[in-house]
């Protein structure tokens, strides 16, 4: 995908993370790793960071070079996806307390990501 189409899934998964309910938390954790992951691939597309044809799929399936190297062009960014991404198994796939929590820690790093991506990386 190019940057523009990143944005444009960022932006579509975002708008349906504003419906859902306050007890909808596995949804909004999943909607912010979703969105999440475009923004962060727009971000890095636009800085020529990685190429359109090799996107960033989930931090956890990247190589731990490849994970430093992405951290050196905007490691706040790296870090949110893979902070998110840690939420999904034991809030997503599992039933541990403190799900309300956790997704809003999910939509606050969403921020994160959104802001680092619009800001221009």
């Amino acid at each position: 995908m190019n940057t523009e189409q990143h944005i444009a899934a960022a932006t579509r998964i975002e708008h349906s993370l504003q419906k859902c309910r306050t007890e909808d938390v596995e949804m909004q954790i999943e909607a912010a790793m979703l969105a999440g992951t475009h923004w962060l691939n727009a971000a890095l597309h636009r800085m020529g960071v990685t190429q359109p044809a090799k996107d960033v799929f989930h931090t956890y399936l990247l190589t731990v070079n490849e994970y430093r190297r992405l951290c050196v062009a905007n490691e706040q960014m790296v870090r949110a996806l893979s902070e998110i991404e840690d939420l999904r198994p034991p809030f997503v796939r599992g039933n541990w307390p403190g799900a309300q929590a956790a997704a809003d820690r999910a939509r606050g790093l969403l921020s994160v990501i959104r802001r680092g991506a619009t800001v221009g990386g």
